[in-house]
């Protein structure tokens, strides 16, 4: 094993670390505020025990995902099980959405036109405090690996988030943060209600709640549609991955270049490359080696590189071939 696939292990441990550490946390929290919110009768109460139920449900997928994608290729899927990733992950976000975003609207639709019975306030506050130490806790851990993750590729923080294919991680940093944001919105909606007697306080919370998540399903899914569907990567790296090609000894012209994401760790390079005529059969193997080498080390990512020695334009005109 060499160090590219132990640091890839260690990523991949991180991550699972991260999610595990966010799955206990939600799973305990999510119970909590369901007491509580049974207890003092706050609609945002239980919408937060939702949005918790739905965090757990979700980092379980996220497990799933980063388990089964860990296999490796084999006769059948011979570019690996990266893309089950994306799969489990869009369940986790469709989890997002119904378990937690759809039941929070209901409740606070049916608060604001049925109304409320107030209970006692104070098992909820505590509740809350404890489930913010939590959350905050699950939010840094999984914000490190971020951070470091963000430092080894060289890229700021909120570019990276918006761009890694590390969907595991950005599922937990969003949906932590999402979480945040819940229980200071639950906390004013049993503050509001408590000072004006009134339940539509906690309705208006728990819809906020409702809104907050529809938008954390909303990005994590279409992230992951976008990686399903088949995202290349970054044009700052296609355009470097092309001056190396480019500076092979006996490279023409890269005529086509397409490259893949397969995993938050690993892509592939496909080139249809023009070589030069006078190159015999043996230069043109040890060049596309010789590529293939020095793309690996600038980007340990790409796993697989597959280039296609083609005529060049002019060429193809001479012999009365069709342009790409």
């Amino acid at each position: 094993m060499d160090v590219r696939d132990e640091q890839r292990e260690d990523a991949g441990g991180e991550s699972v670390l991260t999610v595990l550490v966010a799955a206990g946390a939600n799973l305990g929290i999510a119970l909590a505020k369901a007491v509580a919110g049974v207890i003092s009768g706050s609609s945002a109460m239980l919408s937060e025990a939702a949005h918790s139920f739905a965090d757990t449900v979700t980092e379980l997928l996220l497990l799933t995902a980063l388990k089964r994608s860990g296999k490796p290729a084999d006769e059948e899927h011979p570019l690996g099980y990266g893309g089950e990733r994306y799969v489990w992950a869009l369940l986790a976000a469709v989890a997002t959405f119904v378990g937690g975003a759809v039941f929070s609207l209901y409740d606070g639709i049916h608060t604001l036109v049925a109304g409320e019975e107030l209970g006692d306030p104070l098992v909820s506050y505590i509740v809350l405090a404890v489930a913010f130490v939590l959350e905050g806790f699950s939010l840094r851990t999984a914000v490190k690996q971020a951070r470091g993750e963000a430092h080894r590729l060289r890229a700021p923080f909120r570019t990276y988030l918006r761009h890694t294919p590390d969907t595991a991680v950005k599922a937990v940093v969003l949906e932590d943060s999402a979480a945040l944001a819940g229980l200071l919105l639950a906390a004013g909606g049993l503050l509001g209600g408590q000072l004006t007697g009134s339940g539509v306080w906690d309705g208006v919370a728990s819809l906020c709640i409702g809104a907050l998540l529809l938008w954390v399903a909303w990005v994590l899914g279409r992230s992951n549609a976008q990686l399903l569907v088949g995202r290349p990567l970054p044009r700052s790296v296609r355009a470097e991955i092309r001056e190396l090609l480019l500076a092979g000894e006996h490279v023409e012209a890269v005529l086509e270049l397409t490259t893949l994401v397969q995993g938050p760790r690993e892509a592939l390079v496909a080139a249809k490359v023009d070589f030069r005529d006078a190159s015999t059969a043996a230069q043109i193997e040890w060049a596309c080696e010789d590529a293939a080498r020095r793309l690996r080390e600038r980007f340990p990512a790409v796993r697989r590189v597959y280039l296609d020695p083609t005529p060049g334009f002019a060429q193809r005109r001479e012999e009365g071939l069709r342009p790409f």
